[in-house]
């Protein structure tokens, strides 16, 4: 039955992820903002989904450690998987504007969440920090939208423009849907079988967890390696990371403290697995800050990179 699920889930993260990169890409086109930007907002937040699941899940348990470990393990695993696979089947080219600030923004919000988590536990006042971080992200990509052009659609009937419309919002509607369910089934199953081999909650957290919920990630930048949408790769995998750490991070530190006192950090984490998290976010200066393509040479060492990350941990 575990292994049924596994392979739905699989089928079901795979539909989903291209119909939102459709979806998103279409969308970005009728608005007349850049396929960049709704990567790094709508498809973002989307896929960001079932990380805020299982944080909310841990902390419900009484196991906000666990939710901590995903934050960590799947900002490693969205840079050096989710980006190195889509690598190997296509060159990811470099991406605009939008990206180079929205990765800057990132790369600091990962430097205050190690600082907070080095303290050895996240306090309320940590998660309230992180969660204001969210607030200040999304304001900055709300106007840097509104300064794009706004009629891009002036060759289209109002017929043809509605029709288009609806059929993008069911694209992006099916997906930002289809890709929690599809990862939340894929980890029931991937779970109960670590469980069955033995393995630690907390190895659990940063492995089978951390992958799994990075799988809509996944999903996502290989139907926009496909497509051709190198933009929408990027923008997917540094939006995803920024959502994870002040939104993600913030609800894990804020609930934690208000259920417990305060979430303390795993010795682990503060000697390992923060400091990989850090090292994967710096990785992607030449790719996005220095224009440099993202070749099939890097994905390959990537994703053994991760790989080599997960037989140190297990």
């Amino acid at each position: 039955m575990e292994w049924v699920l596994v392979a739905a889930g699989l089928v079901l993260l795979t539909g989903a992820g291209d119909l939102l990169v459709r979806g998103a890409v279409g969308l970005s086109l009728r608005l007349g903002v850049s396929a960049l930007l709704v990567s790094l907002t709508v498809v973002s937040l989307g896929t960001a989904a079932p990380e805020l699941v299982v944080t909310i899940e841990a902390v419900l348990l009484g196991t906000p450690e666990l939710a901590l470990g995903n934050v960590v393990g799947s900002n490693i695993a969205n840079v050096l998987l989710v980006l190195g696979v889509p690598a190997v089947i296509a060159v990811i080219r470099p991406a605009g504007r939008e990206a180079r600030t929205s990765y800057g923004q990132m790369v600091l919000a990962t430097i205050v969440f190690v600082a907070l988590c080095a303290m050895g536990s996240l306090t309320l006042l940590g998660g309230v920090v992180l969660l204001l971080g969210l607030v200040v992200v999304v304001t900055a990509q709300i106007r840097s939208a509104r300064r794009g052009p706004t009629d891009p659609s002036d060759g289209d009937s109002a017929e043809d423009a509605v029709r288009s419309g609806r059929r993008l919002a069911v694209y992006i509607v099916a997906g930002l849907v289809g890709l929690p369910i599809g990862a939340n089934l894929l980890l029931d199953g991937a779970t109960s079988i670590a469980r069955e081999a033995g393995l630690s909650d907390s190895v659990i957290g940063l492995t089978l967890v951390a992958a799994g919920t990075s799988l809509p990630e996944l999903a996502t930048t290989v139907a926009a390696a496909v497509r051709g949408r190198s933009d929408v790769v990027i923008g997917s995998v540094v939006g995803s990371n920024l959502v994870n750490i002040v939104l993600i991070g913030g609800t894990v530190a804020a609930a934690g403290s208000l259920a417990a006192g305060s979430v303390p950090v795993d010795l682990h984490l503060l000697r390992l697995d923060l400091w990989v998290m850090l090292a994967a976010a710096v990785l992607l200066i030449p790719f996005v800050l220095l224009g440099r393509n993202l070749t099939r040479t890097w994905g390959v060492t990537m994703t053994g990179a991760y790989v080599a990350y997960l037989v140190v941990l297990l």
